[in-house]
C-alpha cells in the first residue's frame, strides 16, 4: 500500500469563492488561510505524512492588482505569527522554498523567524510556496552549480533546488487540471489528482478521501511492476 509521505497542494480558487458570494476576492483569502490551518492540522496527526507542501504565492502572483498582493502580504506575515503557537504546540517544523528576497524586510524576518523557532519541530514539515516558480527554482539551482568542473548530475542538481523531496501526491484544488510551474522536477512521477473543489471548501474528510485512492494506486516508475 502507498504512503503519502510528501503531499503537495496548489490551493486554487480563494478568489472565485469568494466572487461566488458576492464578496471581495480579499475574503476568499482569508477563508483560505483556514482551511491551511484544518489540513495542516489534519496533516501533522497522520504519521505516514511527512511533508505538506502548500503553494502559497507564486513568481506570477505579482501580476495580480497591487492592493491584493499587499492584503497577501498581510494575511501571510498575520499567519505565520498567528499560527507559531501551533505549530509547536503540533510538532510542526515549518520552511519555506522559493525566492523570499523580493518580500519585505518585515515579512522576511517573519519568515526566518518562525522558521528559526520550530527548526527542533520533528514532526510533519509544513513548507510555504513562496515567490516560488519551479523554472525560477530550476534556474538558480543550475546558476548555483555552474562554478563545478565536473558535469552536473542528477543528485547534485536535486540537492540544489529549493525543495529536495519527491514529491508521491498532488493535488489541485479549483477545476484547473495544470501543475502552473508548481514542483516540476520533484513531482515527475507524483500521482495527480485534481478536485472541482474551490480551496476554502476543501476540508480534511475530502483530503482523506483522495489519500485512500492514492494508495490503491499502482505505482511503477516507469517498470513494469
Amino acid at each position: 500500500m502507498n504512503k503519502a509521505k510528501h503531499i503537495a497542494i496548489i490551493m486554487d480558487g480563494n478568489g472565485r469563492w469568494a466572487e461566488l458570494q458576492g464578496k471581495k476576492r480579499v475574503k476568499g483569502h482569508e477563508a483560505g488561510a483556514k482551511v491551511v490551518k484544518e489540513i495542516t492540522t489534519y496533516c501533522s496527526n497522520d504519521e505516514d505524512i511527512e511533508r505538506l507542501t502548500l503553494y502559497a504565492f507564486s513568481t506570477e502572483n505579482w501580476k495580480r492588482p497591487r492592493l491584493e498582493v499587499e492584503f497577501l502580504m498581510k494575511l501571510l506575515e498575520k499567519y505565520l505569527k498567528d499560527e507559531l503557537l501551533s505549530y509547536l504546540q503540533n510538532n510542526v517544523k515549518f520552511e519555506a522554498i522559493g525566492d523570499i528576497r523580493a518580500f519585505s524586510k518585515s515579512l522576511q524576518k517573519t519568515i526566518q523567524m518562525v522558521e528559526e523557532k520550530t527548526a527542533h519541530c520533528d514532526g510533519l514539515v509544513q513548507s510555504l510556496a513562496l515567490n516560488y516558480g519551479s523554472q525560477d527554482e530550476i534556474l538558480r539551482a543550475v546558476n548555483s552549480l555552474k562554478k563545478h568542473d565536473e558535469n552536473i548530475t542528477v543528485e547534485m542538481l536535486n540537492n540544489a533546488l529549493d525543495c529536495k523531496q519527491d514529491v508521491d501526491l498532488l493535488i489541485r484544488t479549483g477545476g484547473d487540471k495544470r501543475l502552473s510551474n508548481f514542483l516540476l522536477w520533484q513531482s515527475a512521477y507524483a500521482e495527480l489528482f485534481f478536485t472541482d473543489t474551490l480551496w476554502p471548501d476543501f476540508t480534511c474528510k475530502e483530503l482523506e478521501k483522495i489519500i485512500h485512492k492514492f494508495t490503491k494506486v499502482e505505482r511503477r516508475f516507469g517498470g513494469l511492476k
